[in-house]
């Protein structure tokens, strides 16, 4: 095992440790429940009724499961990286969520107070999904501690985005197709080309998957897929703007599924399905048609979306990103330009459409525009900055050989044996072969 794999041992827990203890001091000056006089009272109140403070609590724990199962699992398609794939995503969920409550709670506070609620924890998990769809591009080359930093960062970033975006320009942006989806992967699509890695360029033994990796991820993509109407849904409107976001999202999601799996057979060879194609390609249509999701574009509009969609993920997979990987430099290791890049701006398109048309109830197309051009803005250059700040040495950046390996950051069961297993197997055929 090489030396400098030992690094970790200071650095990762100090950094964690002091983030906390900041994290906690500031929620002691700042943060405290909300006692239902606080800014969401409006939301709570449907047909002059008074509405219990826990009503949203079944979008929350919906959310929190694509945060924590979905986004998790997705990533466990490597065959080598499984314990770092849904590790590192727990820890990085669980930092940024608590960061963006605070980095969201400053526009809106009661009495110098950040008043939590569900409401607001959604929205803390919403900051999260950002960094975990950054992650997703630079998965395997990077170290906990970068990783940190980014959450950091890129939460701050998209929080001041998003006030820009829903309270400054009155976008229209539901289920986030443009401040979360688009501007994660623009972020980490920038952070992967400042980290870009010469040796990484004719690819790596372990960037790839085996069997049971891509059974495994199969499962975050189920779980994403069953749970993403709340996600589009979790912050309209109560009553038939969450009603038509839910029905919106369930009917984009399904046609997404069948001209994804289409179009895989119909790029691949002999017609087979491609499994990078169906763990990705089929939640494209969440994604497109968040933006959209409580608008009135009557269910065959939201399966146009989603058809659309899982369409252009698909020939993503195939066709452009090893064009970005090889002419451009940009090694996206989930391919989230495909699933969140590409369908997020196709989403704030639709958006802009939708709008155009008097489809929503309020916003105009002009707002729309300035929203999904806010929000690649902010995610290309504040992408850029942070990647250059992640690219500091001391952050003990994994070297070219140890990428996309477990074994550098976590302790990995059996793996010496197996090791040595191999190597005596070598040595035997080796020896009979010279016999």
């Amino acid at each position: 095992m090489p030396a400098y794999s030992t690094n970790m041992r200071l650095k990762f827990p100090i950094l964690a440790l002091i983030l906390e203890i900041i994290t906690i001091i500031l929620y002691a000056v700042f943060v405290t429940y909300d006692d239902g006089h606080g800014h969401h009272d409006d939301h709570h109140k449907t047909n002059g009724t008074e509405k219990s403070p826990l009503d949203l609590y079944p979008m929350f724990q919906d959310v929190h499961v694509m945060i924590f199962i979905g986004f998790g699992f997705l990533m466990t398609f490597l065959k080598k990286y499984g314990f770092s794939s849904v590790g590192v995503n727990l820890l990085l969920a669980a930092f940024g969520l608590q960061w963006g409550l605070l980095m969201q709670g400053l526009w809106h506070m009661t009495d110098g107070k950040i008043k939590m609620n569900i409401f607001g924890m959604i929205n803390a998990d919403f900051s999260t999904a950002t960094v975990l769809i950054s992650f997703g591009a630079v998965l395997g080359k990077t170290s906990p501690v970068q990783l940190l930093i980014m959450t950091i960062l890129e939460i701050t970033i998209f929080s001041i985005n998003e006030h820009l975006v829903a309270n400054i320009l009155g976008a229209n942006d539901v289920g986030a197709s443009m401040i979360i989806h688009a501007f994660g992967a623009y972020f980490g699509l920038a952070v992967a080309r400042v980290l870009y890695r010469p040796g990484l360029s004719n690819g790596h033994e372990n960037d790839g998957s085996v069997y049971h990796s891509d059974m495994f991820a199969m499962i975050g993509t189920v779980f994403l897929w069953m749970f993403w109407p709340s996600f589009n849904s979790a912050i309209a409107e109560r009553g038939f703007p969450q009603l038509t976001a839910v029905i919106n999202t369930y009917v984009s999601l399904a046609a997404c599924v069948l001209s994804a799996y289409a179009f895989s057979s119909l790029v691949e060879h002999k017609g087979k399905l491609d499994m990078v194609h169906i763990q990705n390609a089929t939640l494209a249509g969440g994604v497109a048609v968040g933006t959209c999701a409580d608008m009135q574009i009557q269910p065959f509009g939201a399966m146009l979306i989603g058809f659309v969609a899982g369409i252009i993920s698909t020939l993503g997979f195939k066709y452009l990103s090893p064009v970005l990987a090889s002419n451009l430099g940009i090694q996206d290791t989930c391919g989230v330009h495909n699933l969140h890049g590409m369908p997020g701006i196709l989403g704030g398109l639709a958006g802009i459409v939708a709008v155009a048309l008097g489809k929503a109830e309020t916003g105009s197309a002009a707002m729309q525009a300035a929203a999904l051009a806010s929000s690649l803005g902010f995610a290309l250059i504040g992408g850029a900055i942070t990647g250059m700040i992640m690219k500091l040495p001391f952050w003990g950046q994994p070297p070219d050989q140890n990428c996309f390996d477990d074994s550098l950051y976590w302790e990995v069961p059996n793996e010496e044996e197996e090791n040595e297993g191999s190597l005596a197997a070598a040595e035997n055929s080796k020896n009979k072969a010279e016999a």
